[in-house]
Parts: structure tokens; C-alpha cells; sequence
């Protein structure tokens, strides 16, 4: 198994309602009960890391941090999973594990929320990314609407993604932090290939030796497989993915942007020269985002079923 990476303290500020420990007394086992549900998965399929990242960002990014992306449709609801961007998300069978496995050890008191930040946590320190700790006691949302989803897209520019984090509280430097997390990621063909010189319209932003690495593995537009963002420590939750935009060796569009804006270059410069900052500054960036419009008190629920509503 990876290392588990080195522990931070995250210095982001949250809201009272959230704590470090907030199941200490009602659920003592709930963080490890959900650690060992990851440790099992990412002993067989490391690429769990990239999935519950993109989950918990496609989870806060819509009515904030309260599971809402976990919900089934019905006859009578198309709820957030049907969206487009959304199609792909996976690792709900191991959020369904945990909740299983933490309704018999305590029924009615873990939330799916805090499971997805909890998993997706200890998933990035299994990678190699900082172990941080993060404060729990969100709610289960009691809305799951297809319409509702609105996240940036891969071929936004620096400004209009900035207008997308900003709306959520989020700084640059969060969004360039957090964009951070394509170390560990992969994307379909379908979200890039209009870069590459196989459509006929090449990104002269793109190092050509990448470009013809991707347009022979994209091959035809009827396939659409997938590529590392990543594509030199591929799974392994480190600096690297700042070391390749600088190379112009960005696979997304928004990837490759951050070092060629002023505004966003010197952070990327910072972090591909120090990868201990970096690690800091995710940790921050998480507990912050981890934090946006969450549910709490009494408002909301606790899911017995993270796919169902109570």
C-alpha cells in the first residue's frame, strides 16, 4: 500500500457548526469505520483518489457539501446524477459501504456528507497527498435536482473559471490549489480532443510530443477513452501536475491556462518549486471547500440510505 502522506493541520477557517471530532462521543469509530472502507478499495484500485476528489468537488459545487450528487432518480425526480458532467462520477459503491458498514456500528448519525469528505480525505493521504484532518457534523441535503448542476468547465479560461469558485467563496489561489488535485486525475478524449491535432485545429499551447501521444490513444471520435492529466506520476498525489503545465504539458484546456495567466503563473510556479506548500495549501483548500453552504444542526437529515432520502 502507498504511504500515507504527511499530516497538516489545516488552518482554513469553517463554520462553528463543523468541528474536528464531532463524532467523538456518538460514533467514536465513524473515521475509521470510513478510513478502512478506503484503505481495502485502494489496495485493488488506486484510482479511487481521483474519483471521490471529483465526487466531493461535483458534490459542494451544487447546493453546497450535503450529498446531494448521491441521490437516485425516481419516475418523479432526475436528480444530480443524471447531468452530463455528473455521468462519469464514480465510487458511490464504496460511499454505500461505509454507510452500511457505520448504520450497524451506530444507526442514524453519520451523515453521507461527512462520509464523502472523510473518504475522499483519507484517499489523498493513501496517494501520497497531505493527511489532514477535517472537521465533520454536515447534514444530508433533502434536494437532488439534474437542473441544479452548473460546475466550470474544462475549456473555461482562468477569468471565467475564477467567476465559478468566487460564487462559492473560493480565491485564486484555492482554484489553483485545488486544480491541484489533476495529479491524480484522468479525463475523456471528449473533453480535450478539440486540442489536439487530429481535429484539425491544434492548440499550439500544447507541447507537440504530447499531442501526438493524445491523438493516438484518443484515435478516432467515436472512442472515447481516457488520459492521465497527470502523465508522469500518474497516480501518485504530488507536485508533478505544476511541473508539466510549465512544460506546456496541460491535457485540459483550464490545466494548461493556469500557467500561461498572469495572474494565476506564479502560484503555479510556486507550487512546482515547492511541493510541501502545495500539500499545505490542499489541505487548506479542501477544509474550505469542504465547508461551502453545508447543512447543519437540525436542518437537513441523516440518510440511512445515501441514495434515498429518509
Amino acid at each position: 500500500m502507498a504511504a500515507m502522506g504527511l499530516a497538516f493541520q489545516s488552518r482554513a477557517a469553517v463554520k462553528p457548526d463543523l468541528r474536528v471530532g464531532f463524532y467523538d462521543a456518538t460514533c467514536p469509530k465513524a473515521e475509521s469505520i470510513v478510513r478502512q472502507v478506503v484503505e481495502n478499495r485502494f489496495r485493488t484500485d488506486p484510482s479511487i483518489t481521483p474519483a471521490l476528489l471529483r465526487m466531493h468537488f461535483h458534490d459542494c459545487f451544487v447546493r453546497g457539501c450535503d450529498a446531494s450528487i448521491l441521490i437516485d432518480s425516481t419516475q418523479a425526480n432526475s436528480a444530480e446524477k443524471e447531468a452530463v458532467p455528473n455521468q462519469t462520477v464514480r465510487g458511490y459503491e464504496l460511499i454505500d459501504e461505509a454507510k452500511k458498514n457505520l448504520e450497524v456500528a451506530c444507526p442514524s448519525t453519520v451523515s453521507c456528507a461527512d462520509i464523502i469528505t472523510m473518504a475522499t480525505r483519507d484517499s489523498v493521504a493513501l496517494a501520497g497527498g497531505p493527511n489532514y484532518t477535517v472537521p465533520t457534523g454536515r447534514r444530508d441535503g433533502l434536494v437532488s435536482n439534474e437542473g441544479d448542476v452548473n460546475l466550470p468547465s474544462p475549456r473555461f479560461t482562468v477569468p471565467q473559471a475564477l467567476r465559478s469558485f468566487s460564487d462559492k467563496g473560493l480565491t485564486l489561489n484555492d482554484m489553483v490549489t485545488l486544480l491541484g488535485a489533476h495529479t491524480v486525475g484522468f479525463a475523456h478524449c471528449s473533453f480535450f480532443r478539440s486540442r489536439l491535432s487530429s481535429s484539425g485545429r491544434p492548440d499550439p499551447t500544447m507541447d507537440p510530443a504530447l499531442d501526438a501521444t493524445l491523438s493516438k490513444l484518443c484515435g478516432p471520435a467515436d472512442s472515447n477513452p481516457r488520459a492521465f492529466l497527470d502523465q508522469n506520476t500518474s497516480l501518485v498525489f504530488d507536485n508533478q501536475y505544476y511541473h508539466q503545465v510549465m512544460l506546456n504539458r496541460g491535457v485540459l484546456h483550464i490545466d494548461q491556462q493556469l500557467s500561461l495567466d498572469k495572474s494565476s503563473a506564479p502560484m503555479v510556479s510556486n507550487f512546482a518549486k515547492n511541493g510541501a506548500v502545495f500539500q499545505q495549501s490542499f489541505a487548506n483548500a479542501m477544509v474550505k471547500m469542504g465547508s461551502i453552504q453545508v447543512v447543519v444542526g437540525t436542518d437537513g437529515e441523516i440518510r440511512k440510505n445515501c441514495r434515498a432520502f429518509n
